[in-house]
């Protein structure tokens, strides 16, 4: 039920006023923030939805590797209802961690849940992510936007006059202006890759990069210049494709052709989705609501 003298929610001024203001000290000499006074600052007009974004950080914080009990502790807090007479609504305490991991599962759009995700970043967090894991993630990341950005230059080329029986040769065209010559199975075939697996499932993140690079280009050319007739649209493929090796030559990078296959990107996302990243916490922010206890906890 919500708090029936809740204040309208306001813009927060700045960390030094607006949260450290709020802040408390519990018995345990440990410092944690009320979540109903936190629901103002962060935008919520309604306690059920504060606290569904509440629960998601509940979740979060298990997930991260952190006993939640350390974090959020059920209470209580006394409201006036306006005619002289107070009840009880429902309250958590938080910590400074608590508030965190609940400005990140906010609503975005608020710009006060910004604001708070800025002022609550544990400067001495440590992500325990291994370089591996975040290579994997931000591979999977780019395979995925190629694949939208593949079926939006199709439909560019669609709209140019390519026939769709074409649709290959066209694509093909990208490769071979891009990578010296070569087209799709002979890319494949220089580099190893079994025939029957699709060439960017292969990629690695800057091969991906390149070509996602080449495609947006293409595509928005197409749409620019206003290119109609299948052969134009093949030959502008092409010839986008010959820029971006050249940019690549321009500074220094490895040829694409050069690169070294990846892992199968089936194989990449298998393995991330039985990793969960955990988030070490240090000093008093491991120890959270319970503050120095915290140490022989």
């Amino acid at each position: 039920m919500d708090d029936p003298n809740l204040p309208a929610p306001t813009a927060p001024q700045s960390a030094a006023t607006a949260f450290e203001q709020i802040k408390r000290v519990n018995q345990h000499g440990a410092e944690y923030w009320s979540a109903r006074d936190l629901q103002v600052l962060l935008g919520y007009s309604q306690w059920r939805r504060f606290e569904d974004a509440i629960t998601r950080a509940v979740t979060s914080c298990t997930q991260s590797g952190n006993d939640p009990a350390h974090h959020f502790a059920g209470a209580g807090k006394m409201v006036s209802l306006g005619s002289g007479s107070e009840r009880e609504v429902p309250d958590f305490h938080l910590s400074r961690f608590a508030c965190y991991l609940i400005a990140q599962n906010g609503d975005p759009r608020k710009p006060e849940i910004a604001f708070a995700q800025k002022y609550f970043a544990i400067q001495t967090r440590r992500q325990e992510l291994s370089d591996a894991y975040r290579r994997d993630q931000e591979r999977l990341e780019l395979r995925q936007q190629t694949k939208e950005e593949f079926k939006a230059l199709s439909g560019a080329a669609q709209a140019a006059g390519v026939q769709s029986q074409m649709f290959g040769i066209f694509h093909d065209a990208g490769y071979k202006g891009m990578y010296g010559g070569l087209g799709n199975e002979q890319i494949k075939s220089r580099k190893g890759i079994p025939k029957d697996d699709n060439l960017m499932d292969r990629m690695d993140t800057t091969e991906l990069a390149a070509n996602q690079f080449r495609m947006t280009q293409a595509r928005e050319k197409l749409a620019r210049q206003g290119i109609k007739g299948q052969q134009q649209a093949i030959s502008t493929h092409t010839q986008v494709g010959k820029e971006v090796r050249e940019a690549i030559k321009r500074i220094g990078g490895t040829l694409p052709e050069n690169l070294p296959p990846g892992e199968h990107i089936k194989q990449v996302e298998k393995r991330l989705k039985g990793s969960t990243p955990k988030l070490e916490l240090d000093g008093p922010d491991a120890k959270g609501l319970v503050g120095d206890e915290g140490a022989n906890g």
